[in-house]
């Protein structure tokens, strides 16, 4: 999955960051100061730079300035975080090089929907289309399934039930939660639906005494369970 690299010296906050992304199955680092920032990117350059604008040592603005003034960072997508909301620092911002410019507080639901942008539009590549965990294998371009190398045959709704978990592993989901990315915001289904769907995912990948990759969590919901291995 993609690296994306937070530049925020607000620790709650990137705390909060770096969870939900992580969630979302990326993989993230970061850093408080702007000037550790530079070093860093000198040394390994990531996938998704967010960067607050206001940091200690180096402003976020001067960064990205300096980061589309050399050709190996030129093109890293940066969306900018900061607090300064007036339409002439939104401008600033997005003609010193940011691709996306977000202004605190922010709803880190749409923050999450701009990195997918993001990505869908400038990284096509670096999203992965295969799913690994274990022994299981998820091909997100022929939508198939593998386990131990045997082909698991699955319905359209187990196949996206098994894709959304493995998409986060050790992430639990709420029935609703996995009623809303599962099924849809627009669909009315039942709860109880989740609950047969998992049990026909189970019977589809476990055969004979092969472990379980489907966690219950008591009164919480499911999860892929990222310390699954090979029964």
């Amino acid at each position: 999955m993609p690296r994306i690299l937070i530049v925020e010296d607000e620790e709650p906050l990137s705390l909060l960051l770096r969870y939900n992304l992580e969630a979302e199955g990326y993989t993230v680092d970061v850093c408080a100061r702007g000037d550790e920032a530079e070093l860093l990117l000198q040394e390994n350059q990531p996938d998704l730079l967010l960067l607050d604008w206001m940091l200690p040592g180096l402003s976020g603005i001067e960064l990205c300035r300096r980061l589309r003034a050399r050709s190996e960072t030129e093109r890293m997508p940066i969306i900018m975080l900061t607090a300064r909301g007036e339409e002439s620092e939104r401008i600033r911002g997005l003609a010193t090089g940011a691709d996306d410019y977000v202004v605190k507080p922010f709803s880190v639901p749409e923050l999450m929907a701009r990195v997918r942008a993001i990505f869908r539009r400038a990284l096509p590549e670096v999203i992965s289309t295969m799913l690994k965990s274990g022994d299981i294998e998820l091909d997100r371009e022929t939508h198939r399934v593998r386990r131990t190398g045997r082909e698991i045959h699955l319905g359209p709704t187990e196949y996206r039930l098994l894709e959304f978990l493995m998409s986060a592993p050790g992430r639990v989901y709420s029935r609703e939660q996995l009623l809303d990315g599962v099924w849809g915001h627009d669909v009315y289904v039942d709860e109880r639906t989740v609950d047969v769907h998992v049990g026909r995912l189970r019977k589809a990948m476990n055969k004979g005494r092969m472990k379980d990759p489907i966690r219950t969590v008591r009164g919480a919901g499911y999860a892929f369970n990222d310390q699954f291995a090979v029964g």
